[in-house]
């Protein structure tokens, strides 16, 4: 009976010994560096640094992280600079629609998502469109018949070419046959002081961006690009009421170097699993309208697939030279 118990425990022993890395678990030993593309302020900055307090209020991680900010390129320098520090296990980002975009339209850019490490995605960040309170149109369609009477005069406050206001618009007027102007402007308050100054017709925008506004009277929400509608403007139809086919995503996620073992990726996706649960990220969803996009590596990396393919046809209907 002794024999056979000390045979088990050997047994167990030497199955401990054999196993490999990822069952016995990575922990991080160092801090973790968070690379985000934009400057302090942006979308993408804003969101990590909301994760770094909320990962250590809910106490998910043993050490602390920093956000660093690589700006440039929409996106390219940070993706460059993910690439460069392959196998790198003490690093991760914040990705935005942009990385998908921009190398497929930029020659100059040297990676994709796809030569990164995907972790997870997190979030699906509706938008709207607005007009000035004054302005004639109450609805979308509204809006795209005026432009159709009057082809290339209307004009959308916007970012540059590849956001997704650019691709809303390339989808609306293959669909429509209107036409109206893109200005793109630098930064998300100029785009707004030129719409409530008169200098453009209408925009797209965040909920969290336009709420001031639309609470003061300023703005007038004409259609919601969501898949449901929001609570705060529930008399306010989606893309797909209103008749369009328009509800290009806006995906925010979590992505690592290229070259990390396995059981790095599986520690960051399960300790993402564990923080989107947590009551801390589920008030920032509700606080700032996002909706819970939750996917793990393996889906994500189809979405990546289906939403990059997407685009490209997108950007080709659009005249934009695509060269990935």
């Amino acid at each position: 009976m002794r024999s056979g118990l000390s045979c088990f425990i050997a047994a167990l022993a030497l199955t401990a010994i054999a196993a490999p890395l990822g069952a016995q678990g990575f922990k991080p030993s160092k801090p973790i560096e968070f690379v985000v593309h934009t400057g302090p302020g942006g979308g993408a900055d804003v969101l990590a640094r909301f994760i770094v307090t909320a990962m250590e209020k809910e106490k998910l991680l043993p050490v602390r992280m920093q956000v660093v900010n690589k700006t440039g390129g929409g996106g390219l320098t940070a993706m460059a600079y993910l690439a460069e520090k392959k196998g790198d296990t003490h690093t991760i980002a914040a990705f935005t629609g942009l990385w998908f975009t921009n190398p497929l339209m930029r020659a100059e850019a040297k990676f994709t998502m796809k030569d990164l490490t995907p972790i997870v995605r997190l979030v699906l960040e509706p938008a709207m469109i607005v007009v000035k309170s004054d302005a004639p149109y109450k609805t979308l369609k509204d809006f795209i018949d005026a432009a159709k009477k009057n082809p290339g005069q209307l004009k959308q406050s916007a970012g540059s070419i590849g956001a997704r206001d650019w691709l809303v618009r390339q989808l609306l007027m293959k669909q429509t046959g209107a036409n109206w102007a893109y200005i793109s402007f630098p930064g998300g308050g100029e785009r707004i002081a030129a719409l409530l100054g008169g200098h453009v017709n209408m925009m797209l925008i965040e909920p969290q961006e336009a709420g001031e506004h639309i609470r003061a009277g300023n703005l007038r929400v004409i259609v919601q690009l969501s898949d449901k509608r929001l609570p705060p403007f529930r008399n306010v139809p989606t893309m797909k009421e209103a008749g369009f086919d328009a509800n290009v995503p806006q995906v925010r996620g979590i992505i690592a170097p290229p070259g990390i073992p396995r059981e790095v990726l599986t520690y960051w996706e399960d300790v993402f699993a564990r923080f989107v649960k947590t009551p801390s990220w589920r008030k920032y969803l509700e606080d700032n309208l996002f909706v819970d996009g939750f996917q793990r590596s393996a889906e994500l990396n189809k979405f990546i697939d289906e939403y990059s393919e997407t685009t490209r046809g997108i950007l080709r209907d659009g005249g934009v030279k695509v060269v990935r």
